[in-house]
């Protein structure tokens, strides 16, 4: 099987169900008899390494780190007016989470900037810190390794956007 992938050891890469992870390696194996080539990825901030089929790597969603065109578009929509559907919460939590695993900067940027809360508005429930912190989390790490921060400053870029909005 020729290696036609077009990752390399690495490379930082997005996954939307587990955020920014690097290629370690395109490992040959067999498994249950038939030849495959997997792409592995570790994430480091859950301890995880997942391997991707190399043939399956584009309907995983795995994609490229975004430009900075598109991190600034997503920088952006923090500072806009944060869009609170009057829906049932169940409702935009599903909403809020596919925005989530879909990856797109944009997209999670929306949800950080709908659910961030400053010290002077109420407090959030246990859910919505939740979604909030994981949104958060995604968004900070992608600029992190874009911008070759740590998320510590990444996270600090973000709310201070956040804060002057």
């Amino acid at each position: 099987m020729t290696n036609s992938c077009q990752y390399a050891p690495g490379d930082y890469v997005v996954y939307p169900a587990h955020g920014v992870g690097q290629v370690l390696a395109i490992e040959h194996q067999t498994i249950g008899g038939h030849a495959l080539d997997l792409l592995v990825i570790a994430f480091d901030r859950d301890r995880m390494k997942l391997r991707i089929p190399v043939t399956k790597v584009r309907e995983s969603g795995l994609r490229r780190l975004s430009t900075r065109k598109t991190m600034e578009s997503a920088l952006v929509t923090l500072r806009g007016k944060a869009r609170v559907k009057r829906t049932m919460w169940s409702r935009r939590a599903q909403e809020y989470e596919a925005k989530i695993n879909s990856g797109d900067p944009v997209s999670i940027a929306e949800v950080v900037r709908d659910l961030y809360r400053s010290a002077t508005q109420p407090e959030q429930s246990y859910s919505e810190r939740q979604i909030y912190e994981l949104a958060l989390e995604r968004l900070t790490c992608e600029l992190a390794a874009i911008e070759a921060i740590d998320a510590m400053q990444a996270t600090q870029k973000v709310e201070k956007l956040l804060n002057a909005a």
